[in-house]
């Protein structure tokens, strides 16, 4: 490997999910480019599309992708972790508290019951994001938890 991993996430509003993943997350936009159909098509990606590279600030990178032509419909059958394929993105966050707390309000709903769940010394919240992909929160504060969050 030369560089930190990258995930692409193809999208269906781009400036929701880039506002998202920089406000809330605490990604940092990097760079934005258009693909041109030329070499979209060849290159397997279905044609012209617009990318946004969000870094995830330990190294990472979530690629923002819109095609031209909208993303195809996603299957109606609710997020199980036994479904084969990517499931979610975990992000490692010092506190979760300002995270969870800022989610809600940005069309993101929790998956976990309860919201923040204390696991192996760590805590941890399942969230869909305004369009549905699945992101963890990991915190390593197992400690003493916030009043309606369990142990």
């Amino acid at each position: 490997m030369t560089l930190p991993f990258e995930v692409g996430v193809v999208v269906r509003d781009l400036e929701v999910m880039e506002r998202f993943y920089c406000e809330v997350i605490g990604c940092r936009a990097e760079r934005r480019s258009r693909v041109p159909r030329s070499v979209g098509g060849p290159a397997g990606l279905g044609g012209e599309l617009v990318v946004v590279w969000v870094r995830v600030p330990s190294g990472g990178c979530v690629k923002l992708i819109l095609p031209r032509s909208g993303p195809v419909p996603a299957p109606a059958a609710p997020w199980s972790a036994g479904r084969p394929g990517l499931s979610y993105l975990t992000f490692h966050v010092d506190d979760m508290d300002p995270v969870v707390a800022a989610l809600s309000a940005t069309g993101a709903r929790p998956l976990s019951d309860p919201v923040v769940v204390r696991a192996h010394g760590r805590r941890i919240s399942f969230w869909a994001d305004p369009e549905g992909n699945v992101v963890e929160l990991v915190d390593e504060r197992g400690g003493d938890l916030e009043p309606g969050h369990s142990n």
